[in-house]
């Protein structure tokens, strides 16, 4: 016999803050049993008082689920192989968790047969699309509610209120300077004075990077190894996903590596400031696309090149559950089968450069490149190249721009000539 499913039960994800606390007693307040769902995707603050908050505010069930691998493996890798920065810059850390938080939403909803699903997020920002998004594929039947775009709190001063009149135990104050997400692939800071672009970052709003200018004065190399284009080893130590992330995380961001400072194109069509850190994320996609220029044809690589837009948009645009992701992952993952082998990294105050690469699927030939001793090359077979090659240069000149008033050097002319 089927379970009972209720009409008024929501999961809602829940950071445990100040918008989630006061929209999990605002949902009880209209009828919802509310079950309160916490994500660990990395570098989740340790929170005692998590749970026993999410009861004080009104929920009937809370749920503490660890996605760190699955986050590692199946959505911070994928990106990597794809190349996936957001207008050439942003490595996509907050976009590529959402996804994964509404599928866990919706497999939590199905366990306790509820009928919708609820998130914290504003009308003004990307999240509340990659969420809602998200849930109407994997569950249209499921309602999504977001309190924050229609409630009457309008401001942290009121939702602070609003929490002290309803005895919601809340650790914040009405001057919290900045709105940050963590997780394994980076973390995003933004608000207070990042909302004046002509003010330099404060030196408090960093936290996983050492200042550059006072990171170690000598240099640190790592190495990395790929197999199929997913890291796998680190200075020769086979590692998990997660554990290899980390141990990145920790020697890239004692170097200054992986801060980004941008003006970005939020999907909402608002220009914002967007300040991240991504010291993993950042030198994994070094060494990747140095390897890949190893083993990737030319053809390949300028192809990878133009879908790499393509693949960040879509991740950005909160589009992951979709035919056309499923299209361009399996395209990835076919560029990236000969994409195994090791890189060398030099990190130094605030930069990661690639010193090194090998691998045994190399389309580098040392007897083809050289100019020394042991060169294979038959120069005298460029003559005839040369010849085919400019053929149709050579009829163009003859037929058209040789005849022209400005001969072949009159570009202004827009072909009247």
């Amino acid at each position: 016999m089927p379970r009972r499913t209720e009409d008024k039960r929501v999961v809602l994800a829940y950071s445990g803050g100040l918008d989630t606390s006061v929209v999990t007693r605002w949902l009880t307040e209209r009828g919802w049993e509310v079950i309160c769902m916490t994500a660990d995707m990395g570098y989740l603050e340790a929170d005692e008082e998590l749970e026993s908050r999410a009861y004080a505010a009104g929920a009937i069930a809370f749920e503490m689920l660890d996605l760190r691998e699955d986050f590692a493996r199946s959505f911070c890798f994928p990106a990597l192989m794809a190349g996936a920065l957001y207008e050439g810059r942003y490595p996509l850390a907050t976009a590529l968790a959402r996804p994964l938080i509404a599928k866990a939403l919706v497999d939590v909803a199905r366990e306790h047969n509820a009928t919708a699903v609820a998130h914290g997020c504003t009308g003004k920002g990307n999240d509340q699309v990659r969420f809602d998004v998200s849930v109407q594929a994997l569950a249209p039947d499921l309602r999504i509610l977001a309190p924050v775009r229609e409630w009457e709190l309008t401001t942290r001063e009121s939702e602070i209120v609003y929490a002290q009149a309803h005895n919601i135990p809340i650790t914040v104050s009405v001057d919290k300077q900045y709105s940050t997400d963590e997780n394994l692939w980076g973390r995003s800071i933004e608000a207070g004075p990042l909302e004046d672009p002509w003010t330099e970052p404060p030196a408090n709003v960093w936290e996983w990077t050492v200042n550059p200018e006072d990171a170690p004065d000598e240099p640190t190399y790592i190495e990395i190894g790929f197999q199929r284009g997913r890291p796998v080893s680190l200075d020769g130590e086979e590692l998990d996903p997660v554990t290899l992330i980390s141990r990145v995380h920790d020697v890239a961001g004692a170097n200054g590596v992986g801060r980004i400072d941008m003006i970005e194109d939020r999907l909402v069509g608002i220009k914002s400031r967007e300040v991240y850190e991504a010291p993993a994320a950042t030198a994994l996609r070094v060494a990747h696309e140095s390897l890949e220029t190893l083993t990737l044809s030319k053809a390949q690589l300028r192809i990878k090149y133009r879908l790499t837009h393509d693949y960040a948009d879509l991740i950005y645009d909160g589009l992951w559950f979709t035919g056309l992701h499923q299209d361009l992952a399996a395209l990835t993952a076919s560029m990236q089968r000969h994409v195994t082998g090791n890189v060398r990294l030099k990190l130094y105050k605030g930069q990661a450069v690639t010193v090194g690469v090998e691998s045994a699927n190399s389309l580098y030939q040392y007897s083809l490149a050289t100019y020394d001793e042991g060169d294979i090359y038959d120069q005298s077979s460029a003559v005839g190249f040369i010849d085919i090659f400019g053929l149709p240069v050579r009829v163009q000149a003859e037929k058209q721009l040789l005849r022209q008033p400005g001969g072949v050097l009159d570009v202004s002319s827009g072909g009247t000539g």
